[in-house]
């Protein structure tokens, strides 16, 4: 068993898909389960978490977040457990090369955050997601999420909170 890890990402800014940081540019993402394929093709030395032993866990499903026009190229990963009444976010990880100062996008944990609460709402769920944070990152994520407290460090997006996700991450087409 995979030892379970609490949330520790910062949600840098909420944009409407995945922005250049360098141009403002906005980019199309989908998020998608990821497949053998995908996991064979992970480098370790790219993540911080093994992906390869997670995506052996039968009860848990990943998905990748990808740019529309360039699926080949994995934004982010995030591990979710369907939990029959809400989706439990274990891990979310953004690529190496949008972490830190020089990253290349902004959006993508709060991307991926949003596909949970999608996914949730799609299961009947009423867009209930649930994650473990990091002590230090409880106020931000209740900030930058509309997350609040369970009990302990659990903490949850309600329905009015994942409404706001997914508008901002999946607007409806007009």
């Amino acid at each position: 068993m995979v030892k379970q890890t609490p949330f520790n990402i910062e949600i840098d800014k909420l944009t409407h898909s995945i922005e250049n940081t360098v141009t403002g540019d906005k980019f199309k993402t989908e998020v998608i389960e990821i497949t053998p394929t995908d996991v064979k093709s992970l480098k370790k030395s790219d993540w911080l978490f093994d992906w390869k032993a997670e995506s052996k866990q039968l009860d848990k499903k990943i998905y990748k977040l990808v740019i529309v026009d360039n699926p080949s190229i994995i934004q982010g990963l995030i591990e979710l457990q369907d939990r029959s009444d809400h989706i439990f976010m274990l891990l979310i990880e953004s690529s190496k090369f949008n972490k830190g100062a020089k990253k290349v996008y902004y959006g993508v944990p709060g991307n991926l955050v949003a596909f949970a609460c999608k996914l949730s709402f799609s299961k009947g769920y009423g867009g209930y997601v649930s994650f473990e944070s990091k002590t230090k990152l409880i106020e931000h994520y209740k900030k930058s999420l509309g997350a609040h407290i369970l009990f302990g460090n659990i903490m949850a997006i309600n329905t009015i909170a994942a409404n706001k996700l997914i508008e901002q991450y999946f607007p409806k087409k007009l």
